[in-house]
C-alpha cells in the first residue's frame, strides 16, 4: 500500500518562532511572552475578549466545569457519540456524567434529548462539534437560559465552522479547542479555552496556573517584581488550582498555525469535498449532513456505513476492499463513553477521589440512535498537506464503491 511520507505541516513562522524561544531561553524576563502572543491572535481570529492557553484539549474542559461552578454531585450533560474526556472532566469535578443522544442524520447532540435529561442536579452542558460540524445551538441556548445551565462548547475538532453564519465557539458561555496533533491546529498537545464572560475568564485562568492571585482573564503571566518574591512573607496562592499551562515552544508553534488557520481548514474542506464525490449516488454510505447555513470544518470526513445490510459486506471487510485499492484507511468511531470498561463497570471509583454516582445506571440502549451511528460510522483522514496524494485515496474509495455497485 502507497505509503508516502507527506510535506511538513509547519510551513509558516514555526521554525523561526522556536527558534526564538530557544534563543531567549524560557527563563528569561520576558517568559510567557508567545503564550500572550498566541491568547491574542487566537482570541483576534474568533473575536472574543477572553483566550487562555492550556496544555490539552482536556485540561481545557476541566477547567471550564469548574469555572461553570460544577461539583459535586452535580449531573453535566453531553453527547454519547464522541470521545471519552467530556466523561472524564466531568468526573474530575466530582460530577455525573449523563448522555443525550443524537440526530440520526447528523449525528450531533439533539436539543430534544438534552430537554428529557435534565434535572435539579444539571449544572452545565457539553455540546461537540463533532468532526467539525456545529450541532443545533439556538434550542440548546434556548434550553440553558431556561434551567440557568452553563454551555461549553467542545470544538476540539471544528476551526472555523460555522452555525447560521455565526462562529462555531462563540455561541455558548465558554468554548474549548484542541490543538493535539490530528487537529486542525496541531502542535503535538495542546489546548485553549475562549470566551468573552470575564468572571468565566478570570476562573479559567486561576485554575489552569495554579491559582495564583494575581492571574486574570486577560493576564496569564504570575509574575511580580523580583523584589517581592524575594520577600519571605510573599504569598503566590489564593485559588485552588492545576497546572495547566501551555509551554513556551508549544505556543509558539500554536501561534504560528493561528496565524495560518484559514488556510489549514480550507484544505481540510477540499479534501472533504473529494470523498463527497466519491461516495455520489451511493446508498450505502451515507454522508454526515450538512444542514443549511451551517459550514463544516471537516476535521474529518465521516460517513455511516450501511453496505452489510444492503450489499452483504461487513464494515471490516469494506475496509480491508479500501486498503487494497490504495486506500488509506479509516478510522472507525470512538466506543461510547458509557460502554467503556472505565464507565460501565465503574473502574473510575478505583481511584477514590471522584464521586461515585451510584444512582446513575449505565446500560447498552441508553441512546440507541447513537449505539447505532458508533457502530457504522466510517472516518476518513482529511489531514494531508497533500492534495494530490488525497485524491488518489479519494479514487480509491471510489474504486471500492464501484467494486459493490452502488
Amino acid at each position: 500500500m502507497e505509503n508516502p511520507i507527506q510535506p511538513s505541516k509547519y510551513t509558516g513562522n514555526e521554525a523561526k518562532y522556536l527558534k526564538e524561544v530557544l534563543e531567549r531561553g524560557v527563563g528569561a524576563e520576558d517568559l510567557g511572552a508567545y503564550n500572550k502572543r498566541f491568547e491574542q491572535a487566537f482570541a483576534e481570529k474568533f473575536g472574543v475578549k477572553y483566550a487562555i492557553a492550556h496544555n490539552s484539549g482536556t485540561s481545557a474542559l476541566h477547567s471550564c466545569l469548574m469555572a461553570a461552578g460544577v461539583g459535586q454531585g452535580d449531573e453535566v450533560i453531553s453527547p454519547a457519540l464522541t470521545v471519552v474526556m467530556n466523561t472524564f472532566a466531568t468526573l474530575y469535578q466530582g460530577a455525573v456524567p449523563v448522555y443525550a443522544d443524537v440526530d440520526p442524520k447528523t449525528f450531533l447532540i439533539d436539543p430534544r434529548d438534552i430537554e428529557k435529561k435534565i434535572t435539579p442536579k444539571t449544572k452545565a452542558i457539553f455540546t461537540v462539534s463533532l468532526y467539525g460540524l456545529s450541532p443545533d445551538m439556538d434550542p440548546i441556548m434556548e434550553l440553558a437560559r431556561k434551567h440557568n445551565l452553563v454551555v461549553i462548547e467542545d470544538n476540539a475538532q471544528c476551526y472555523f465552522g460555522k452555525y447560521k453564519g455565526r462562529l462555531a465557539g462563540t455561541l455558548g458561555h465558554m468554548a474549548i479547542f484542541s490543538l493535539e496533533k490530528s487537529k486542525h491546529l496541531s502542535v503535538s498537545e495542546g489546548g485553549i479555552v475562549i470566551t468573552n464572560d470575564e468572571n468565566m475568564a478570570d476562573r479559567v485562568r486561576k485554575f489552569s496556573g495554579l491559582g495564583y492571585w494575581n492571574l486574570s482573564a486577560s493576564e496569564g503571566s504570575a509574575r511580580a517584581n523580583k523584589e517581592a518574591l524575594q520577600d519571605p512573607s510573599y504569598k503566590r496562592h489564593d485559588t485552588l488550582g492545576f497546572n495547566y499551562r501551555m509551554s513556551e515552544p508549544v505556543a509558539a508553534l500554536a501561534l504560528a498555525q493561528t496565524e495560518r488557520v484559514e488556510e489549514i481548514v480550507s484544505r481540510r474542506q477540499q479534501i472533504a469535498s473529494m470523498y463527497a464525490r466519491a461516495i455520489e449516488g451511493c446508498s450505502w454510505l451515507i454522508a454526515q449532513e450538512v444542514p443549511d447555513g451551517y459550514t463544516h470544518a471537516y476535521w474529518t470526513y465521516v460517513a455511516k456505513y450501511e453496505g452489510e445490510e444492503q450489499i452483504g459486506v461487513t464494515w471490516k471487510d469494506f475496509y480491508n476492499a479500501y486498503k487494497e485499492m490504495g486506500g488509506d484507511g479509516f478510522y472507525a468511531a470512538w466506543s461510547i463513553p458509557y460502554l467503556e470498561p472505565v464507565i460501565a463497570e465503574k473502574k473510575y471509583m478505583d481511584s477514590g477521589s471522584v464521586y461515585h454516582g451510584a444512582t446513575f445506571k449505565y446500560e447498552k440502549g441508553y441512546c440507541p440512535i447513537a449505539e447505532e451511528i458508533q457502530q457504522k460510522a466510517m472516518q476518513f483522514k482529511t489531514n494531508y498537506t497533500d492534495l494530490e496524494l488525497a485524491k488518489r485515496k479519494a479514487e480509491a474509495l471510489k474504486k471500492t464503491i464501484d467494486k459493490y455497485g452502488n
